[in-house]
């Protein structure tokens, strides 16, 4: 993988209980996790629960385990992720970032978003990790140019991971891991699946006015569609997506997960 862009991942998270169980789902993450982890030196991270506004950047050299969330079994309270942070790297995406007036954040640990899945695809927890939160006073289109501005950084074998959801939506909701998904749900996934496969980058940016009441209904805030935006903002004309999971969980809760990466890796 020398000289060639390093893969990026959109992860979806969905509950937090995903972070303790092992599933299709996890077992997916680990396998994942093991086929890159010999191939990057940092993991740069967008998740859906640090909403900000202004643009922070994590600039600690340890991560503390953040648990926000509520409701949940001890045992999820109890799992420590706490891996090293990269203030050098977090200097020179604030730099890059500039246009947007970043902050170096050095109290910011790692929230669920990013350790239930962390926790699965880099278990060890060694891997310095960056995060960068979402900037409430942006628009998509603003998103979608910050992915775009970092593209350079992926030829440094840093790993660019969104993790949040296509469909994120309590319209339908079910306790149950399994519950039938609305054809509201499944139908918006497929859509937004389809203009991935076709680099349709526009469509997935205009997605509530293309897709209207669809859109409304699963994605009815936007904090966890956001992430998609970063990775597609950092797709280059040589990759090739490669869907890793597909399925949706809790009824309303798309699972889609993919890599982007150049068609001749062989990771």
């Amino acid at each position: 993988m020398q000289n060639e862009n390093t893969p990026c991942l959109f992860i979806a998270h969905g509950s937090p209980m995903n972070a303790i169980e092992k599933s299709d789902f996890s077992i997916k993450l680990n396998e994942i996790g093991n086929s890159l982890k010999n191939n990057i030196s940092s993991i740069v991270c967008f998740s859906a629960h640090w909403r900000t506004e202004g643009l922070f950047i994590s600039h600690s050299h340890k991560l503390k385990t953040i648990y926000d969330f509520s409701g949940f079994p001890s045992e999820l309270s109890n799992v420590v992720y706490s891996p090293p942070g990269n203030p050098d790297l977090a200097e020179r995406l604030k730099n890059e970032l500039k246009d947007f007036a970043p902050i170096l954040d050095e109290k910011r640990g790692i929230d669920h978003g990013a350790w239930s899945i962390l926790i699965h695809l880099f278990p060890s927890a060694d891997i310095p990790v960056v995060l960068i939160s979402q900037n409430l006073d942006l628009k998509l289109n603003q998103h979608y140019e910050i992915g775009k501005i970092l593209r350079p950084f992926r030829n440094e074998k840093i790993l660019f991971i969104g993790s949040g959801n296509i469909v994120h939506s309590f319209f339908s909701f079910s306790q149950d891991i399994s519950a039938p998904s609305p054809e509201w749900a499944t139908s918006f996934d497929e859509k937004i699946k389809s203009a991935l496969e076709n680099k349709d980058h526009n469509t997935i940016i205009k997605y509530r006015r293309i897709f209207g009441k669809n859109a409304k209904l699963s994605v009815p805030t936007e904090e966890h569609f956001i992430p998609l935006l970063y990775i597609i903002g950092l797709e280059s004309d040589t990759d090739q997506i490669e869907f890793l999971y597909e399925k949706f969980q809790n009824s309303s809760m798309s699972m889609r997960s993919f890599m982007l990466r150049q068609l001749a890796q062989r990771i």
